[in-house]
Formats: structure tokens, sequence, C-alpha cells
């Protein structure tokens, strides 16, 4: 089993930055075997991809409206994965879950409970 905890999130004004980080455990899990990924859902809609870091440690990927402004990356040794969240907009607002997949795999089967991010305008 894998367990994701997230932390850093927060009420922040417009413009602002936050680092958010998820911490992986599990008796079996080994990070260069996980795809690592940050989703987001807003009040109301539904859960979105927000950014993803492959076991190359160079390689990510980023939805189009965090592109330029949110960086992902992570620690391999300490099992942990960061957003670091700059120029953020009131629409960022959301709860944060870091996600879990097996390299290979086409779903993300391990979540985080989530972290609430509130950008004020």
């Amino acid at each position: 089993q894998v367990q994701l905890v997230e932390s850093g999130g927060g009420l922040v004004q417009a413009g602002g930055s936050l680092r958010l980080s998820c911490v992986a455990s599990g008796r079996t899990f080994r990070s260069a075997n996980y795809v690592m990924g940050w989703f987001r859902q807003a009040s109301g809609k539904e859960r979105e991809f927000v950014a993803a870091i492959y076991v190359g440690v160079t390689s990510s990927a980023y939805a189009d409206s965090v592109k330029g402004r949110f960086t992902i990356s992570r620690d391999l040794a300490k099992n942990t994965v960061f957003l670091q969240m700059n120029s953020l907009k009131p629409e960022d607002t959301a709860v944060y879950y870091c996600a879990a997949k097996p390299r290979g795999g086409t779903d993300y089967p391990h979540w985080g409970q989530g972290t609430q991010v509130t950008v004020s305008s």
C-alpha cells in the first residue's frame, strides 16, 4: 500500500507563492517506480490535472493553465514531490491532491487527502 501526505497549503494573496509538498511512504514504495502527479478540485468543479513528473526527474508535464507559473519537482531519496506555485491567481483556489501511479500505468490508484489552497484577490 502507498500512503501520500500533502502539506503546504494555505491562504495567499493574488500574485503570491506557495510550495506544496507530498511525502510518499509504503512498504513496497520506491520513488523510481512511480509517476507522481498533482491534481486540484475547486468547489463545484471536476477534479483536474495540474502537473506530473516522471521517472526521469527532468521529464514533466503541466496543464496549460499553470504553465510558466507552477513547477513540479521531486526528491527521489526522500520520496517527496513538490509543487512550487508562483504568480497565484484567485482561479487557482482549490483543494490540491497528490497522486501516484506505477510506471506504465494509465490511472492514479493512490491519492493523498488533499490540502486547501486559497488565493484572495
